[in-house]
């Protein structure tokens, strides 16, 4: 069993802020993550648990400001983005 499961959409880059507050509206749902925010690719990492749920607020979102579900971008691995640990400052530091 998946931990998440990745929806991708692209959102006009004005509403990025607006679906981000409407997933973290619905506590326990899913995590957004700004994948491109040039193009307005974003990726809702849905529990399994609530994937019905986040599919409606999807939905809802396509209707409400256009946005649509599209395929994962090539060569996305890392969709939770890197651990602390590896994390560096510019000096090759660990942060």
């Amino acid at each position: 069993m998946q931990d998440v499961v990745p929806i991708f959409l692209m959102v006009p880059r004005a509403e990025i802020g607006y679906v981000k507050f409407i997933f973290e509206s619905y506590e326990g749902v899913a995590v957004l993550r700004t994948i491109d925010r040039h193009q307005g690719l974003l990726v809702v990492l849905a529990v399994p648990d609530f994937l019905d749920q986040a599919r409606l607020v999807v939905a809802s979102l396509a209707e409400e400001i256009g946005s649509r579900e599209v395929e994962a971008p090539p060569g996305l691995d890392d969709l939770l983005g890197p651990d602390l640990g590896e994390i560096t400052t510019d000096e090759g530091e660990r942060a």
